[in-house]
């Protein structure tokens, strides 16, 4: 049985940085695409960030230009570099990978805490 461990949340000051991290473990990366999803105290879940298997990433609007994905395939490893945060961003953050071809094989993390906060 596969998991996804998330890692790299914390509390940073507005404007500040975070890279978060998502380790696959009983599950190889190559054939999902890895997403990054958000929720908010009292709001629905969103998604973030998407990357495939071939690389072509897609962001939110609320973070395009601050906010990038990437994937390492040897590390079974997935990141979501976080730059220029805002108090808004704040979230339990959740990492998600999604079989390609397969819709009813989806992993999830158990989330990482960001808070952007003075």
């Amino acid at each position: 049985q596969g998991r996804l461990v998330e890692s790299g949340g914390g509390l940073v000051q507005p404007g500040g940085s975070l890279r978060l991290s998502c380790v696959g473990f009983g599950v190889t990366f190559v054939p999902y695409t890895m997403n990054w999803y958000r929720q908010a105290a009292g709001k629905q879940r969103e998604l973030v960030a998407t990357i495939t298997s071939s690389g072509r990433t897609n962001y939110d609007d609320s973070v395009t230009g601050r906010f990038t994905i990437s994937r390492d395939e040897p590390k079974n490893t997935v990141y979501l570099q976080m730059n220029s945060l805002k108090p808004e961003d704040t979230a339990v953050y959740y990492c998600n990978a999604q079989h390609a071809r397969l819709r009813d094989l989806a992993y999830w993390g158990q989330g990482t805490q960001v808070t952007v906060s003075t």
